[in-house]
């Protein structure tokens, strides 16, 4: 099974846009990319997803995990 992301991405008339991993259309949009970050950080949590953030040219930033993590720390197993 392939695992669920969401993605922060610059928006297609401006703003920063919340997507699901594979959905062409946006399930929220975002003055701010701050905004954007929260938004898209309590839909992962609530979902147990990956959050991936993107830059304003489409490279990714950072992701952060939200679901149970196949490797946790060595201190956590």
């Amino acid at each position: 099974m392939a695992k669920k992301t969401h993605h922060v991405v610059p928006g297609a008339t401006g703003g920063w846009a919340v997507k699901s991993g594979g959905a062409s259309r946006a399930s929220k949009v975002c003055s701010t990319k701050h905004a954007a970050e929260v938004y898209g950080r309590q839909v992962s949590v609530r979902e147990q997803s990956e959050l991936v953030i993107h830059g304003r040219d489409g490279t990714i930033q950072r992701k952060d995990s939200y679901g149970s993590d196949p490797l946790p720390p060595l201190d956590k197993r």
